[in-house]
C-alpha cells in the first residue's frame, strides 16, 4: 500500500502520542507509525485475575504545566473510555524507604529530617550546614557522584542519591553527568550557589509565577496513574486522534531522503508499504535511529547510537493475602552500598486502588540496572530465586508463595545522560539543520520523566505544524 501524508510520527509511545494528539488538535495531516501492536510503546497494562500490573513504567509525576493540561483536555471526553480518569497516589505516596542495614528506613525529606536521620553520618549533617556556604562546581561534566560528595558528603551519595538514581534511571550516578541528567539541580547551582539556599529562593520565585499564571498550582509533583493502569491514558489519546491516523504492527521501518522530502518504508502483514511525506517526526530510541535514517552521515548516526541504555528486569508479584511488613509508602530503594540484588520496590496497591484483592498487595520488583548488567541473561527460575529471597528477608515474609509472578525484561530500558550528552545534542542539531523537516526527539534529549516526555511532544508538534 502507499500512503500519502505531510507529517510521519516515528513512534506511539507517549511522547509520540502527545505529538499526535496536539497536531490533530491543530487539524494537522499525519500518520503515526509504530512497530508495536498497541499503542502506548513500553506503557501498557495488564490483568491477571484481580491483580492490575504494569510491565513497563509504572508511575508519573504532575512535573510540567504540559502534562497538567494534556489530561485536562483528555479529560471527560466522549472519545475515551468510559472509566478513564487521571489517577493520583495515594498520600502514602509521601513516605518512601531506603534499606540501610537490612531494614526499610523513612527517606528524610528537607534540611531537618537530613540532620535527624540514621542513614547520614554526624560529619555529613555537619557539612549539610555548612553546604550554602560552599563554592560553585566548574566543570560542567562533573558527575552526580562528584556533585554530591563535594557539596554534602559520602553519606548522602551512598543512601540518599544512590539509591535514587537506581530508582529513576537503573544507574551509576558516578557515570551520569549532573548538568544534563539532572538540570534543575546543576542550575540551582549555577544560579544561585547553593542547593538549599537555591532552593529557598527558586521557591520565592515560583510562589510570584504562580500568581501572575495560577495554572502553575496545578504542577503539584503528585504521582499519578491512570485508572485501570496507563494503558488506558495511552488509548484515551489513541482515540481522541482516532485509529485512522496510527499504522500499527508496522516493522522494519526505514526511511528515506526524497526531492520532495521523505518516503517510509515498512513491511505490515508480510507486505511491504510506503508512506511519502514532507516531514518525519522521530521518538525511537537512539538504539534504532541507524537503521532508521541510513541516509544520515555515519560519523553523526555513530554519535547518537553511542547512548548508553540501562538494562532492567521488573518482576509484577501479586498477593492475594499479604502476610508481610505493611507497605505504608511508596516503595522502597536499595542502596549499593547494602551488597543487595534489587534496585527497588514499589507498593502498587498501596499506591493506587483496584490493583489487587482487598487485604492483598501488588509490589513491582526491579533488578539489574548498570549495577548488575548481567542479571537479563537469568533464567525465569534464577530471578525467581533472588526475589524471593530479598523480600522474605525485607519484608519478614515466612512463607513466599504470590499468586502471580510477572517477568518483563527491558534491554533498552532508561537512557544513560553520561559525558557524551552534549555531542549528541550537537549531532541532532547538525543533522536537522542538514535535512530540514526531519525533527528529532525522544528519550536521547529531554529528559526521562513522563512530563518530560509530555513536554518534548507538545515541542515537536509546534515544530512539525505548517
Amino acid at each position: 500500500m502507499e500512503y500519502s501524508t505531510d507529517t510521519v510520527i516515528i513512534g506511539a509511545g507517549i511522547t509520540g502520542l502527545t505529538t499526535a494528539f496536539y497536531l490533530n488538535q491543530n487539524d494537522q495531516n499525519f500518520l503515526v507509525v509504530d512497530n508495536r501492536d498497541y499503542p502506548g510503546g513500553v506503557m501498557h497494562t495488564q490483568k491477571c485475575g484481580d491483580f492490575v500490573y504494569e510491565t513497563g513504567p509504572n508511575t508519573g509525576v504532575l512535573g510540567s504545566l504540559e502534562a497538567v493540561k494534556l489530561f485536562e483536555q483528555l479529560h471527560g471526553e466522549k472519545s475515551l473510555t468510559a472509566d478513564y480518569a487521571l489517577e493520583k497516589a495515594s498520600t502514602a505516596a509521601k513516605k518512601r524507604f531506603i534499606i540501610k542495614g537490612g531494614k526499610p528506613n523513612i527517606m528524610p525529606m528537607g534540611v531537618g529530617k537530613g540532620i535527624t536521620t540514621k542513614l547520614f553520618t554526624f560529619k555529613d549533617k555537619l557539612r549539610l550546614l555548612g553546604e550554602p556556604f560552599r563554592k560553585r562546581g566548574t566543570n560542567p561534566n562533573e558527575t552526580l557522584a562528584q556533585f554530591v560528595v563535594r557539596r554534602m558528603g559520602q553519606s548522602f551519595l551512598d543512601y540518599a542519591i544512590n539509591p535514587f538514581i537506581s530508582g529513576v534511571y537503573a544507574g551509576d550516578p558516578g557515570m551520569l553527568v549532573t548538568k544534563y541528567a539532572f538540570p534543575k539541580l546543576y542550575n540551582l547551582e549555577q544560579n544561585y550557589g547553593s542547593l538549599i539556599g537555591g532552593s529557598m529562593k527558586i521557591g520565592k520565585v515560583r510562589k510570584k509565577e504562580k500568581e501572575q499564571n495560577p495554572d502553575l498550582k496545578k504542577v503539584t509533583r503528585e504521582t499519578f496513574s491512570a485508572d485501570d493502569g496507563l494503558s488506558n491514558l495511552a488509548y484515551g489519546i489513541y482515540n481522541r486522534v482516532g485509529e485512522d491516523k496510527f499504522i500499527l504492527s508496522a516493522q522494519r521501518a526505514v526511511v528515506t531522503k526524497t526531492e520532495s522530502g521523505f518516503e517510509i518504508s515498512f513491511i505490515k502483514k508480510g507486505e511491504r508499504s510506503t508512506i511519502k511525506c514532507r516531514r518525519v517526526v522521530n521518538t525511537a530510541g537512539a538504539y534504532a535511529f541507524a537503521d532508521l535514517f541510513p541516509f544520515v552521515d555515519d560519523e553523526d548516526k555513530k554519535v547518537i547510537s553511542a547512548l548508553k541504555y540501562s538494562s532492567v528486569v521488573e518482576c509484577a508479584l501479586g498477593f492475594e493475602k499479604w502476610q508481610g511488613t505493611p507497605l505504608d509508602g511508596f516503595g522502597c530503594l536499595v542502596p549499593q552500598k547494602e551488597n543487595r540484588k534489587i534496585l527497588g520496590v514499589l507498593y502498587m496497591s498501596t499506591l493506587f486502588k483496584n490493583r489487587a484483592p482487598k487485604d492483598g498487595a501488588l509490589l513491582a520488583v526491579f533488578m539489574g540496572g548498570m549495577r548488575h548488567l548481567d542479571y537479563l541473561d537469568l533464567s525465569d527460575t534464577e530471578i525467581k530465586k533472588i526475589v524471593a529471597e530479598e523480600l522474605s528477608q525485607i519484608y519478614k515474609i515466612k512463607e513466599f508463595e504470590p499468586e502471580m509472578f510477572k517477568i518483563m525484561r527491558h534491554h533498552n530500558a532508561i537512557p544513560q545522560y553520561q559525558a557524551d550528552t552534549e555531542q549528541r545534542i550537537n549531532a541532532i542539531e547538525k543533522i536537522e539543520k542538514q535535512f530540514p523537516g526531519l525533527i528529532i526527539g525522544g528519550n536521547m534529549i529531554g529528559g526521562i520523566g513522563m512530563s518530560d516526555r509530555i513536554k518534548q511532544g507538545v515541542q515537536l508538534a509546534e515544530k512539525a505544524k505548517i
